[in-house]
């Protein structure tokens, strides 16, 4: 099946005041610079453009030059690559020369610096990132790309064992591309290929394979790529461990507004504390996202020991202790479980606090308060406030003025 592509959205993307004031400075003489890749395949489909990069026939330093006269800030930001920002009016736009493949070893690649447009876009990795854009609104296609995006397909340019070889994060990149922008099932010739080729992932750095799997959990068919990769024996590998694809699909159902890439690879991934360390150290994962997937199994524990149903007073003690995010994330994993119980009134009390309409209760005691009181500063005073704190759980949270009064009148008449 083929859908219509957007023509009137490349004419509205050059229309753009600080976009067309760069591609006028760097169409000048015998250089041309073009937009490339993602700008023009997301403005094809429709879809918006936040992030527009250029190629272009200068070479570096010339680049920096022609910014410096024409009064925008240059910032070599990846110059060795050839690659330099661009900022005009405060919007930055990166800027690469076009480049040919010299050598490939499956991580990086040895480049020349070329002028041939039809040799960059071969070189990339899939016919939709291959489309180029010039200044007059004409569309350059040298890999059958529009055809290829007008069907929803991602394809390899040339053969695809070769194009996995340069680089073998593009076994990645294929099934992340394809949740983000195909429909259908994966290209055949690419999905061979990635299977042939999926022992190069073994030397790829953890970081790299821990940023392409992050997006492809958050893109759009995020779960039919997931159920793909592991009915082709891809996923125990890149987590190290098992999957439970149906808590993730839940996760995916309930946060598809608005995509969490972590909270979905802790259902996907996560079932008991232990799984939260590995998945730090197989996926490098940030101090935040590992302590989001310790959160997640500490509170799956807790609710799936737990025989007597929720209710909304339930939900009140919990969301005092966990943060109403994760306690959200876990219910809709665990939705249909034998375990935990949920009533509907408990669901709605979940979701009141997670967009913010009832806020979470905060324990109304301080130190400070016990000490006006006159116990002296030390350990009991921290003994007192644990002991507070349990019965105001117990007590259903309750955070008014007089109930803070009596509840610290009580600890104070134990001492």
């Amino acid at each position: 099946m083929t859908e219509a592509l957007n023509r009137q959205a490349l004419t509205s993307l050059l229309r753009r005041s600080e976009l067309r004031r760069l591609l006028e400075v760097f169409n000048d003489g015998d250089e041309e610079t073009r937009i490339v890749g993602g700008a023009v395949r997301n403005a094809l489909l429709g879809r918006s453009v936040t992030e527009v990069d250029c190629t272009t026939t200068m070479l570096p330093d010339a680049i920096m030059e022609r910014a410096r006269r024409a009064g925008f800030k240059a910032v070599p930001t990846g110059i060795e690559h050839g690659t330099i920002t661009v900022i005009v009016d405060g919007e930055p736009f990166e800027i690469t020369t076009l480049r040919e493949d010299v050598e490939t070893d499956g991580r990086h690649a040895v480049v020349h610096f070329g002028r041939d447009f039809v040799r960059d876009a071969k070189r990339r990795d899939f016919t939709i990132n291959a489309l180029s854009l010039g200044i007059d609104g004409q569309l350059y296609d040298y890999t059958g790309g529009e055809a290829d995006l007008a069907a929803r397909r991602v394809r390899f340019i040339g053969e695809a064992r070769i194009r996995i070889r340069e680089d073998y994060l593009r076994i990645m990149r294929f099934f992340r591309f394809h949740a983000e922008y195909a429909q259908g099932e994966p290209d055949a010739e690419g999905l061979a290929a990635s299977g042939a080729e999926r022992q190069g992932l073994t030397i790829l750095s953890k970081e790299r394979i821990r940023h392409e799997l992050l997006k492809l959990l958050a893109a759009k068919r995020a779960e039919e790529t997931i159920r793909t990769l592991a009915d082709h024996g891809f996923l125990t590998g890149l987590l190290d461990g098992v999957a439970e694809l149906g808590r993730f699909e839940r996760v995916a159902a309930d946060d598809r507004d608005n995509p969490v890439a972590t909270w979905r690879l802790a259902a996907l991934a996560v079932m008991v504390g232990e799984d939260a360390e590995r998945l730090r150290e197989q996926l490098r994962l940030s101090n935040d996202e590992h302590r989001k997937l310790a959160a997640y199994a500490g509170l799956l524990s807790l609710l799936k020991t737990r025989t007597l149903p929720l209710e909304a007073g339930a939900i009140r003690r919990l969301v005092a202790d966990h943060e109403p995010e994760v306690l959200g994330i876990v219910l809709a994993a665990t939705a249909g479980e034998p375990f935990p119980v949920v009533h509907d009134e408990a669901r709605e009390a979940i979701a009141r606090y997670r967009n913010g309409t009832e806020p979470v209760p905060v324990f109304p005691l301080r130190g400070a308060d016990l000490v006006e009181g006159g116990v002296p500063k030390g350990p009991m005073i921290g003994e007192m406030l644990a002991q507070a704190r349990q019965a105001w759980l117990a007590e259903g949270c309750r955070t008014d003025a007089s109930y803070a009064q009596e509840l610290l009148e009580r600890m104070l008449q134990q001492v």
